[in-house]
């Protein structure tokens, strides 16, 4: 497996923001991937704080140029000045950053809920487009089992860091209560909506506009607000004191002279924009205007890095887990790459028993009852079981050892034997949308696998 891509680690919002997709842009971007002759699966995670490619390579293809196949698909979506931001990472790196990445430890708020639930719809989308298949599938699966674990046996998730509440916690700097107050909520985001029932929870009235009305009716419900139609606006904003902005418009739907307009209006009154969304919603230009406070996503991830001590023990038992669960994966694939050796060796030694057994029956031994001749099958095959006994073991050490490509190789071509896939079954058909998720044999590359830049 091999991952490229860009996250808050390595790129500011206004480089994230060119190069995420959702909806059919991430179907096309899927296909656009899936459709290069270098990559034979591919799977697309598209957040506010990271785009990443997991993929694995077509047969008979290196790893770098497979990376350089899936860059330039990247540079044509996001420009190519993204390219100084992205890394690749592959092998077992790949693998352990994936592990990180489900168990929120690599997330803008270390903890936070949301990413299994993008990583499971990222898997969801490859399974209807056809771009997963028996070799990402395994590992992906195996994420989500590490992710769930990392929820049951620590506290990471623990208290309410997120980027919600940090959110308000910063309108609260501007608005001492929230009583009295209207909060505005344009679009219908998981975090906006997550915000908007803080913000109710403290007493400010809530409007929701959104482009569908009815989809705005429906979130205005669950918030307890107020639903309006898109063309409403100009007069919303005017209105609010609060502003939590999460579309998914690819250009800003709150702009300077929009939000001038309503100072206008506002007469002096401070009004406060948090911009969750990716692209942004708000343009940055705003800040410009007086008694006006403008918040993205990036501001608020380092009011955020500022509160995460408290869960600073937890993300050390968590990350602990997932370094268990990275080598354990890492020693199952081994194995499972000496088990078609095994297979073949055992059927080699017992052909060639059977073959000189039914020589000497015809022969020499033909005179020999039927319960003769079971005595002297079981024999043999007791004896094939003793003999394959020492060199079955070794191979399994040696791929606890992750050395199970060069021991494989080596009896291979001691004994000219011709070893099948492991699972040819699952190869030829694939897995059906349950089993990404809830159970395919594992598999994970035998290298250890590098870090490093796309771009070289």
């Amino acid at each position: 497996m091999l991952i490229v891509g860009l996250s808050h680690h390595t790129a500011p919002i206004a480089i994230r923001e060119r190069l995420a997709v959702s909806g059919e842009a991430h179907e096309r971007a899927l296909d656009k991937l899936r459709a290069l002759d270098a990559i034979g699966e591919v799977v697309m995670l598209s957040t506010c704080n990271r785009v990443e490619v997991y993929a694995a390579a077509a047969p008979d293809v290196s790893v770098d140029h497979a990376t350089d196949a899936i860059t330039s698909v990247l540079a044509e979506l996001g420009g190519r000045d993204i390219l100084p931001h992205l890394r690749a990472t592959d092998g077992h790196a790949a693998v352990k950053h994936l592990f990180r990445v489900a168990s929120s430890l690599d997330s803008l708020v270390v903890g936070e809920p949301q990413i299994l639930g993008q990583l499971k719809d990222a898997v969801h989308l490859a399974e209807q487009r056809s771009t997963l298949g028996p070799r990402l599938a395994p590992v992906l699966r195996h994420a989500m089992q590490v992710a769930k674990r990392v929820r049951t046996e620590t506290e990471i998730g623990s208290g309410q860091v997120s980027v919600p509440s940090v959110a308000v916690d910063l309108a609260h700097r501007i608005f001492e209560s929230f009583e009295g107050h209207v909060a505005l909520l344009v679009g219908a985001g998981e975090m906006a909506e997550a915000a908007a029932k803080l913000l109710a929870r403290h007493g400010a009235k809530l409007l929701v506009v959104n482009r569908s009305l009815e989809r705005g009716a429906e979130l205005a419900a669950r918030v307890g607000g107020e639903p309006r139609g898109w063309d409403s606006l100009a007069t919303s904003l005017a209105e609010a004191d609060i502003v939590v902005s999460s579309t998914a418009s690819t250009m800003p739907v709150i702009t300077k002279d929009l939000v001038k307009a309503a100072c206008k209006r506002r007469r002096g009154r401070s009004l406060f924009l948090i911009d969750i969304a990716v692209p942004r919603d708000v343009s940055s230009d705003v800040n410009e205007l007086e008694n006006v406070y403008l918040y993205d996503i990036d501001d608020l991830s380092r009011a955020v890095s500022q509160t995460l001590a408290v869960r600073a023990v937890e993300a050390e038992r968590a990350e602990a887990i997932v370094m268990d669960e990275t080598q354990l994966f890492a020693v199952r694939r081994s194995q499972e790459a000496v088990t078609p050796v095994v297979v073949a060796l055992r059927e080699r030694v017992q052909e060639v028993l059977a073959s000189e057994l039914e020589r000497s029956l015809k022969g020499r031994l033909k005179h020999l009852t039927a319960a003769d001749r079971e005595g002297l099958e079981a024999m043999t095959q007791a004896a094939v079981n003793k003999l394959l006994h020492a060199p079955t073991a070794q191979l399994k050490a040696l791929a606890m050892q992750q050395r199970s490509d060069e021991a494989a190789e080596l009896v291979t071509t001691l004994f000219g034997l011709q070893p099948t896939a492991a699972h040819p079954a699952a190869e030829s058909r694939g897995p059906s949308p349950s089993e990404a998720e809830q159970g395919l044999e594992d598999a994970v590359p035998s290298s250890q696998g590098t870090s490093r830049m796309a771009v070289r």
